[in-house]
């Protein structure tokens, strides 16, 4: 009997070791989170060090393009994305037949209307000369940009894809020169004004207060990129916790910080 009951107290003991073990592999779950290289995986690393003093384990996994950090999203390789406004979002979604869905704002990239000329955009000429860019959706989204500023005017509706076609009305006969994205900041000085995306703003050094004369608005869609998930793990509380970490005042404080003025929060 002494035996029996030794050997239950044993198993009983075991049952327990390996149990309080499980806990400790639950509670040292790491949240991976996908970001692009540069500004967004740099945001990350810091809301990464920030979760760290909250409990939160976070891992951040850096990619090169576009396209993977959904498809790992998808697939279950990483927990969170977070590089993407909300129409490529969607568009993924569209063309990959998946559920991403976004769990909270994160920072502003704004495009914004440059000069090395004029210091204002009622100082361009009849004629200007403005660089946009060639791709289908940064060159739609440069429209809108002028069509914000009151340079131009749109076709009703055609949004984000308008193309050069699409402008209805010019009233300073602006010329508009579609240039390669990454090329635009090196235009500067063969142009009126150009329309560039805040990742190529940073990597030229350009400074949007020095030669900035036109910034999208901070609601605009394409300006405003978010945290996503999948739709099932929306309500996750260790995610929602990231989000709320990523939107909290030191994140702020780091993003005027680090990047003074080029990069804003969105939240």
């Amino acid at each position: 009997m002494k035996v029996i009951k030794q050997s239950v107290r044993t198993l009983l003991t075991l049952a327990a070791v390996v149990g309080l073990a499980a806990c400790g592999e639950e509670e040292a779950k790491i949240i991976k989170v996908g970001a692009t290289v540069g500004p967004h995986a740099q945001v990350v690393e810091a809301v990464a060090k920030e979760a760290k003093l909250h409990g939160l384990q976070v891992e951040v996994v850096e990619f090169s393009d576009f396209i993977t950090p959904n498809a790992a999203l998808a697939d279950g390789s990483i927990d969170i994305n977070s590089y993407q406004h909300v129409p490529f979002l969607n568009n993924f979604n569209e063309s990959r037949n998946t559920n991403l869905v976004s769990v909270g704002q994160s920072i502003l990239m704004r495009m914004g209307i440059y000069s090395s000329k004029v210091k204002s955009l009622a100082e361009l000429p009849e004629n200007a000369r403005v660089a946009i860019p060639n791709d289908p959706t940064n060159g739609g989204r440069g429209l809108l940009l002028l069509e914000e500023a009151k340079l131009i005017t749109l076709k009703q509706g055609v949004g984000h894809k308008a193309g050069i076609t699409d402008i209805v009305d010019n009233p300073k006969n602006i010329e508009i020169i579609e240039v390669d994205a990454a090329q635009l900041p090196r235009t500067l000085d063969d142009v009126d004004a150009a329309a560039i995306t805040m990742n190529y703003v940073m990597s030229s050094g350009l400074d949007p207060k020095e030669k900035g004369i036109f910034l999208e608005p901070k609601d605009a869609a394409l300006a405003v990129m978010v945290i996503a998930t999948k739709a099932e793990n929306q309500d996750n509380p260790d995610y929602k916790k990231f989000v709320e970490i990523y939107q909290s005042q030191p994140i702020r404080d780091y993003l005027a910080k680090t990047f003074n003025g080029t990069i804003e929060p969105a939240f």
